[in-house]
């Protein structure tokens, strides 16, 4: 027997997660200069990093020699002092992908099952197939590609063991308000985790926000993460976290790598969590590229789905003008349509993401840039709109 056959079958069936290409690669393959390269790929903070949130990196820089703190007391006490909340309940990772691994570690296995909505973030389906778990994926309502909560209530079993909400939604951008999330929480039996990831909750409009982590106080299967990559800026540092109740975070911290965030990200962490100039300055500058994007690709004849994050989810076919200049600029019809945008971006020296593994091969998600980097983008497209290459 081989040795990759010695591993079992659910992981050597496991396609890699494809993240957004790094510009220095484009710039290698095209031949183009770093800095003309603009990258709306990865939803990343076009602002970069909280000053405050450098200087205090910088600080702890000075200390590398020895481990982080293995507990992240510091930053555990920010979150908790920051909303309110026992510090028992908090669960520090490498990013919230780690917060989401570490769940399927905890609660999933072969035999049980994991349920999510189409076109929901990739972890999801990739932590779990990990494990051994069983996917169940509920079809998304049609208007907005967003989850439908009366059909994932209903796909529950007793077999199901977590299921994942996503709220804003990475790709789509859909968004839930408070009454039905709530409801739906409600409504999932005490012996199931729900997982809400609200990786981009930053970005939502004041009159949206509502408070989950007063939610965990009452349901003791309620785990919510979220992330300091988006808003924050901090996705080179590589750090989010959870917030449950004590049941759910000493199963987690079975699972978790000792020392799995380290001292930079947890002192620039700390730091973010209270300059709110910078978030409300983010938040800003994303409301107007929203507006700026999707206003210039529907100028172009495309559909754009309303986002609640910090990108745009565009539907390439409905344009039959725009569709026959993309063949005519790549020759290649082969390929699903957004592959073949992405594509001739790139030769333009913008990376976007193609999400045709979501499901989505007609659609391009466009990350929110400053707002020259979005008029660059914008650009391009109208080049592609003319048959340009």
């Amino acid at each position: 027997m081989s040795i990759e056959n010695q591993a079992p079958d659910y992981i050597r069936a496991i396609a890699p997660y494809q993240g957004g290409r790094p510009i220095a690669e484009i710039a290698r393959l095209y031949g183009f200069t770093e800095d003309s390269i603009v990258k709306l790929a990865s939803n990343e903070n076009p602002l970069g990093m909280s000053p405050k949130a450098r200087q205090a990196m910088l600080d702890a820089s000075a200390d590398l020699g020895r481990y982080p703190d293995g507990n992240g007391h510091d930053l555990k006490l920010a979150i908790s002092r920051r909303f309110d909340l026992p510090m028992d309940w908090i669960t520090l990772g490498n990013g919230s992908n780690d917060i989401l691994e570490l769940v399927a570690h905890a609660f999933l296995r072969p035999g049980r099952e994991s349920l999510y909505a189409a076109h929901s973030f990739a972890v999801y389906a990739l932590a779990t197939q990990a494990n051994g778990g069983t996917s169940v994926v509920v079809p998304a309502k049609a208007n907005d590609l967003g989850h439908d909560l009366d059909a994932m209530r209903a796909a529950v079993t007793s077999k199901t063991a977590v299921v994942w909400v996503a709220n804003p939604n990475n790709p789509t951008g859909s968004f839930i308000e408070a009454k039905s999330l709530k409801a739906f929480i409600d409504g999932i039996p005490e012996d199931v985790l729900v997982v809400l990831d609200e990786a981009y909750t930053e970005y939502l409009e004041p009159s949206e926000h509502y408070d989950a982590f007063d939610w965990v106080r009452h349901h003791p299967n309620l785990l919510v993460s979220r992330s300091f990559s988006k808003a924050y800026g901090l996705a080179g540092l590589r750090v989010g976290y959870g917030v449950a109740q004590p049941a759910v975070t000493d199963l987690l911290n079975r699972v978790r790598q000792p020392f799995n965030v380290n001292s930079l990200a947890q002192a620039a962490a700390s730091a973010a969590l209270f300059d709110e100039e910078f978030l409300a300055e983010s938040a800003a500058l994303n409301r107007e590229g929203l507006v700026q994007l999707s206003r210039g690709l529907r100028d172009l004849g495309l559909h754009v789905l309303p986002s609640r994050g910090n990108f745009v989810l565009v539907d390439l076919s409905t344009s039959a003008s725009f569709v026959a200049a993309l063949d005519a600029v790549t020759g290649d019809a082969g390929k699903p349509l957004g592959v073949r945008c992405f594509e001739a971006l790139l030769a333009k020296g913008v990376i976007t993401r193609p999400v045709a593994n979501y499901g989505l091969p007609k659609h391009l998600r466009v990350s929110v840039g400053l707002r020259e980097e979005n008029a660059v983008f914008l650009d391009a497209m109208q080049a592609l709109a003319r048959g340009e290459k």
